[in-house]
């Protein structure tokens, strides 16, 4: 039995590099909306950081935006996917606990629920990379091999 679970990890663990190309691309597609809307509107984003009490909120209406739109160009690419995948985790747990946590988890009612899932995502590049199929593995782990 014992070979039988050895045999069918290994057997689910072949696409595993193809499920992280497509969730990098999932994760990066996500960011495009938000990163566009507060890039757009740079005044009202820091009025609505204002309003949620952060500070320095002019710095990160350009600071939070910027590491958006950075995020979708280097998750897009593999390419310093665990750095960029840091900060895009600190900004979900940002909005969850200053946005989104008061409304519930539906994301119907403005919840928690998509900043949590890319949340995730951000922990599971963090902790595995980009994968094969990234500039990460191209420049610096292919050669380590």
């Amino acid at each position: 039995m014992k070979d039988f679970f050895a045999e069918v990890g290994v057997l689910f663990s072949y696409p595993r590099h193809i499920v992280l190309l497509v969730s990098r691309f999932v994760l990066a597609y996500g960011f495009v909306q938000p990163a566009s809307m507060k890039l757009h509107d740079l005044q009202g984003t820091t009025l609505f950081f204002k309003s949620l009490g952060i500070p320095f909120a002019h710095m990160f209406a350009y600071i939070v935006p910027t590491l958006e739109t950075l995020g979708i160009v280097l998750l897009i690419l593999g390419l310093f996917t665990r750095l960029i995948s840091l900060f895009l985790a600190v900004i979900m747990v940002v909005a969850i606990f200053t946005v989104h946590l008061s409304n519930g988890f539906s994301v119907a009612n403005n919840g928690f629920e998509i900043p949590l899932y890319y949340l995730i995502f951000s922990l599971i590049f963090i902790s595995f990379g980009g994968g094969k199929y990234s500039l990460d593995y191209l420049f610096f782990e292919k050669g380590m091999q």
